[in-house]
């Protein structure tokens, strides 16, 4: 793209007045649209040092309300996020439905240093642009708009801004070790963002390439250009997305009513059992955090199926500084106001720790497939984003493991009537849990195609047999082991 690049021609100076107010103008009114039709608006600014970014990023942004708006700096990933997947300081950072956040270099800044400085080989480099592909295009299918713009100046140019840079005591700090570096190595620097550029340029959300060597004008193209995606963006909104095939190797699954649930384990071989795999995890979760490998455990299920004290039999033998549970209820308007799978890029655990979650992701194509809260475009193209999320985790090198604990509808209604009949236990039982019983069939033909479209050799499903508590909290400490053993 740099390599090749047709600089678009500057307009005379009055012409370029005239339509710098009629833009500032226009995005000004935009914004509204934007808050009324929901739209999310993401802005990445890359390119060279000193081509004046920060400086383009601040006269767009006065147009814009400053409550509708945030704007990050992405500077080198701290210690904590470093703990994190690659794409984790970027997701959390995502806009609300109606909002704007601008981007001060991101993902392409962070992938073109490591390459350059020689801190990532060609298979490194390769996964974490597919990583950025699939993150990019699940967020312009889900709604988001996303622009990326990489501003360009000459090597001449450059060197000609760090010099006045220095020579005034007064900006001089504004020119970075990473600037003087980049202006010597300027043909390195080239070919790398060329082959970054070309490589992440895709149709729903291509790179802008921006004439920086002057100031107004480069405004003028942002501003433009913003302004035109936005406008497309709005005529879109309706439009059905494409379905993508998936491309991740799935496994064999039964469906459930072809597992049988008469499996049982006696008391007294329970509690012998219970008390030797406690004691051999709680070794395991010491082993998991000296060598900083990551665990999630999901867990889904029928309603009273037994998933609480599966986790707390799981819980009771680790240490408590190095997992969190997480449960999952309905999600919260500002969860509700971003991409689905945020929520739990949130909840994501350090390297070294473990997160349970109680309820997952898959409630969008479950609950939220059934009862109406997506429409049949998102939970369909759901399965595949599920799995791309999965890999990106078992690319960081996290142990996935997934439950669905599993009951047969009898058990179900002598759990629910117990629950109803015993005070201490009727806040375990709702109205919702005795409608979701009335769509068991629905509930069951929804989770055989979770569990067919979603099994990855990467990310397996295991499923729990319930109908006897113990026997299915045995099972799944044995998985547990079993899986992070295999990762140490």
């Amino acid at each position: 793209m740099l390599e090749n690049w047709n600089k678009p021609q500057r307009p005379e100076d009055a012409e370029l007045e005239e339509r710098l107010d009629k833009a500032r103008l226009k995005l000004s009114a935009l914004q509204m649209q934007i808050k009324e039709h929901k739209l999310p608006v993401l802005v990445l600014f890359e390119g060279w040092g000193t081509a004046g970014k920060g400086s383009v990023l601040g006269k767009v942004i006065k147009n814009i309300d400053p409550r509708f708006f945030k704007v990050e700096t992405m500077d080198v990933p701290t210690e904590e996020e470093r703990r994190k997947p690659f794409l984790y300081r970027y997701f959390v950072k995502i806009p609300e439905q109606g909002k704007f956040v601008f981007l001060d270099s991101g993902w392409m800044d962070e992938i073109v240093k490591d390459c350059l400085h020689e801190n990532m080989g060609e298979k490194e480099y390769k996964r974490k642009i597919e990583s950025v592909k699939r993150f990019e295009r699940q967020l312009t299918d889900n709604g988001y708009l996303v622009m990326k713009f990489f501003f360009q100046i000459s090597q001449k140019e450059q060197k000609k801004r760090i010099d006045i840079l220095k020579d005034d005591k007064n900006t001089k700090w504004r020119v970075s070790a990473n600037d003087d570096w980049q202006n010597r190595h300027y043909d390195k620097c080239l070919k790398v963002f060329d082959r970054y550029l070309n490589d992440t340029n895709a149709p729903a959300d291509p790179w802008y390439l921006v004439d920086a060597k002057n100031k107004k004008w480069a405004e003028l193209q942002v501003l433009e250009t913003i302004i035109s995606g936005i406008e497309t963006a709005l005529k879109n909104s309706s439009l059905a997305v494409p379905l993508l095939q998936n491309v991740f190797p799935l496994e064999k699954i039964p469906k459930l009513s072809q597992i049988p649930l008469d499996k049982e384990i006696p008391e007294e071989e329970y509690k012998k059992e219970l008390k030797d795999l406690q004691a051999r995890l709680s070794e395991l979760h010491n082993r998991l955090y000296r060598q900083k490998i990551p665990v999630i455990i999901a867990y889904e299920g029928w309603d009273a199926a037994g998933k609480g004290g599966n986790i707390k039999r799981i819980t009771g033998a680790l240490d408590p500084r190095g997992f969190e549970v997480h449960p999952i209820a309905s999600p919260e308007p500002h969860e509700k106001a971003r991409h689905y799978l945020w929520r739990f890029w949130k909840r994501l655990p350090k390297t070294g720790h473990i997160a349970i979650f109680d309820r997952t992701w898959y409630g969008r194509v479950m609950v939220e497939r059934l009862e109406g809260f997506c429409s049949e475009n998102d939970w369909q193209r759901a399965y595949n984003e599920i799995n791309e999320f999965e890999r990106e985790l078992s690319d960081w090198g996290a142990v996935i493991i997934k439950f669905w604990v599993q009951i047969d509808k009898d058990t179900q209604l002598a759990r629910f009537t117990d629950r109803q009949n015993t005070p201490e236990k009727q806040w375990k039982i709702t109205d919702e849990d005795w409608r979701n019983r009335e769509k068991w069939d629905l509930y069951e033909d929804a989770v055989n195609e979770m569990l067919a479209k979603t099994n990855t050799a990467y990310a397996p499903w295991h499923v729990l047999e319930s109908n006897d508590k113990k026997y299915a909290r045995i099972k799944a400490l044995k998985i547990v082991i079993d899986a992070i053993e295999k990762a140490l």
